[in-house]
């Protein structure tokens, strides 16, 4: 899945800042197999009404460690001035449910982070310097002084520290995860050849350019909630909400940090619920909820295209030159001598050598080439080989050939590298063991909400 280079992290959370700093565009989203309106220009993000009905007193209580009501406030003018989705009677409650999630995944996270520097006598949870640090950066994205942009969040009605917090819950959490598990994760030569092998498989199929928003059925209390909050957030998106910014803030997805691009993808990469909304939708739309086994999905359809029509294969011969009219005894023979040398052959890497020490083979390297524009002979075996695989003696009118398949991807535009593999395999591997961290941590906690 190829993708043009994004703001990831930290940095994207400035740019998703700048909703509070200057004005920013809606994306042209349009309602899946409904005909809507174009979304309004964005303006000025306006100042978030302050939540009503909160008194200051407990939220919730963490292993013994209060959230407030005023912390509660806080952190809902926060998610409300970078989402860019606008305040009502209908969605006030699921501002309210979100930021209280995050302020409990939090709270766990730091307890958890203390705890581990007090067991192995190592700092993790980031200092101060570390806070204003990201805070300077989160400035310079956006252009303006730190100064303005403290100021900036303040006429929002958020204390600086609020947004500390949240960074440094996030940062701290981020560089454990990756500094106690990325060191440990590897993602073998066996994992990025299959993944290759299904792409290639897949080349022909249509390919789609999504962006997803995901709410986590388990995080957010149940499926039901889950739908409730993803039919609240495609209005919202409607009436021109940025999508970037409401995944940034609600998915939880590892593609949430990059504003939910999940590049290309093809048919068959997907949920079955998900693939079939898409087969309905244009460019541009974005579909209905979409309910899968463990939570509920929003697909923003940025592009569309045909799958390459076929894979592109690098292949080497061995190959005995036989004339059109050879006897049958001619090409058994032929036959019988390469079969022998294909016993004897690994794959591409040792058949030249082995080929040189049968008389009358030759061997070479055929290059790279779309299966559809191989020779009819060759085309059957390169569409059912997979890489390091040898095909069976194939008879042509210049003699007779083994085939090796050295490498198979998917044809077109935008076909992944190995290394783009292996780092979106490394990404969501990461991704799942944080999320089960983190739901080891809520099963053992004692959480009261009040």
């Amino acid at each position: 899945m190829i993708r043009a280079r994004k703001v990831t992290g930290l940095a994207a959370r400035g740019v998703a800042l700048a909703a509070v700093l200057a004005a920013v565009g809606a994306p042209p989203i349009t309602w899946a197999q409904t005909p809507a309106p174009a979304a309004p220009p964005a303006v000025e993000a306006p100042r978030p009404a302050p939540p009503q009905g909160l008194s200051e007193s407990v939220a919730a209580v963490v292993n013994d460690d209060i959230i407030s009501t005023y912390d509660l406030a806080q952190r809902m003018r926060l998610l409300i001035a970078t989402s860019g989705i606008q305040p009502t009677e209908q969605n006030i409650q699921q501002f309210q449910r979100e930021a209280l999630i995050s302020l409990v995944d939090e709270r766990l996270q730091i307890q958890e982070l203390r705890r581990q520097e007090k067991d192995q006598k190592i700092e993790i949870v980031a200092d101060e310097a570390e806070l204003n640090a990201e805070i300077a950066d989160m400035a310079k994205n956006n252009n303006v002084p730190t100064e303005q942009f403290i100021a900036s969040l303040e006429a929002q009605g958020i204390g600086i520290g609020t947004l500390k917090e949240q960074i440094r819950a996030q940062t701290s959490w981020q560089r454990w995860i990756r500094g106690r598990y990325g060191s440990r994760l590897r993602i073998g030569e066996d994992q990025v050849k299959a993944q290759q092998q299904r792409l290639a498989a897949s080349a022909s199929k249509p390919q789609y350019q999504i962006s997803e928003v995901f709410l986590d059925a388990n995080r957010v209390g149940g499926m039901e909630t889950a739908m409730t909050g993803a039919t609240q957030l495609i209005a919202q998106m409607q009436q021109g909400a940025p999508f970037q910014a409401v995944a940034r803030q609600f998915s939880a997805s590892a593609t949430a940090a990059a504003g939910g691009d999940a590049g290309w993808v093809a048919a068959g990469e997907m949920a079955p619920e998900v693939e079939a909304a898409l087969e309905q939708m244009r460019p541009g739309q974005l579909s209905r909820a979409i309910q899968v086994r463990d939570g509920v999905y929003i697909i923003y359809l940025r592009d569309k295209r045909s799958g390459a029509g076929a894979a592109v294969v690098n292949l080497k011969q061995a190959a005995l030159a036989l004339p059109q009219d050879a006897s049958a005894a001619q090409v058994s023979t032929a036959t019988a001598t390469l079969t022998a040398l294909r016993g004897q052959v690994t794959g591409c890497g040792d058949l030249e050598a082995k080929a040189a020490t049968v008389s009358g083979v030759v061997a070479g390297d055929l290059g790279e080439a779309e299966i559809k524009d191989l020779a009819p002979a060759f085309r059957s075996a390169a569409e059912t080989l997979q890489p390091g695989q040898l095909s069976e003696p194939i008879r042509t009118a210049a003699g007779l050939h083994i085939l090796a398949v050295c490498s198979k991807r998917a044809g077109g535009a935008d076909a992944a590298t190995s290394e783009q593999i292996e780092s979106r395999l490394f990404g969501q591997q990461l991704s799942m063991i944080a999320r089960r961290y983190m739901r080891d941590l809520r099963t053992s906690a004692t959480i009261e909400t009040r």
